[in-house]
């Protein structure tokens, strides 16, 4: 059966998830990605995913294309929180992947670092306190950039701030996190930085419009061919 253009880009979608995952690398994901686009039937076009969780099927035609996800941050907030605090004494701290912190979180370091990732973290209220003490040490706390941040320690000979910067804004509906505290022959670091999986997913989109822009192109120099054979006969 003929394949129709939401189902090439239904297809698609899933290999950008794939990739992002990591079950795909860069190279085999263009490859699909241009057999996706360049696909003329289910048949052609079911092996491109089959081996994908879950398993690749493609839709009737005329099946309505999924919902995209809503409430990205409100599906984060007010759940149980399950760390508020950590410590650190000649040694380090981890508190990073999924995990819900609470709205009052205290870290402690002596001669001692520790790291506070709030990328995939879940939130226990829409606003969350983070109060860091560093002596001779460091804390670094990381956040995806659309997070609502302020920062609002102090350095006594050491560094409390925010450092380096990606493009975006922060999310009006994101949680609000107060970054407080103080720092004394030590540090604190505030840095905004994309997941893995996010990078891979920008990277994935970028090679994605670079395949339509050249499929484009070839398709419009087809047809110009065409015109041009038609007006010599």
């Amino acid at each position: 059966m003929r394949a129709s253009d939401s189902e090439r880009e239904r297809v698609a979608e899933r290999l950008r998830e794939a990739v992002a995952e990591g079950r795909l690398d860069m190279e085999e994901f263009e490859q699909r990605l241009e057999a996706a686009y360049t696909a003329r039937t289910h048949g052609e076009l079911a092996p491109l995913v089959r081996d994908l969780p879950p398993s690749g099927t493609i839709a009737p035609v005329g099946a309505p294309a999924p919902a995209p996800a809503s409430g990205r941050w409100a599906e984060r907030i007010g759940r149980p929180a399950t760390s508020k605090g950590a410590f650190a004494f000649w040694g380090g701290f981890g508190r990073k992947g999924t995990w819900t912190i609470g709205r009052r979180f205290t870290a402690f370091t002596l001669m001692g670092g520790g790291e506070i990732d709030l990328r995939e973290a879940r939130f226990e209220d829409r606003e969350t306190v983070i109060t860091c003490v560093a002596v001779m040490g460091g804390v670094q706390v990381v956040v995806p950039p659309d997070l609502n941040v302020e920062v609002r320690g102090i350095g006594l000979m050491g560094g409390f701030g925010e450092h380096g910067s990606v493009d975006g804004e922060p999310d009006p509906s994101a949680p609000r996190v107060i970054v407080n505290g103080v720092a004394l022959m030590g540090g604190v670091g505030v840095e905004r930085k994309r997941t893995r999986a996010e990078r891979q997913r920008l990277k994935a989109e970028k090679a994605e419009n670079a395949e339509r822009a050249r499929l484009e192109k070839r398709e419009r120099s087809g047809r110009n061919d065409g015109d041009g054979r038609k007006e010599l006969g």
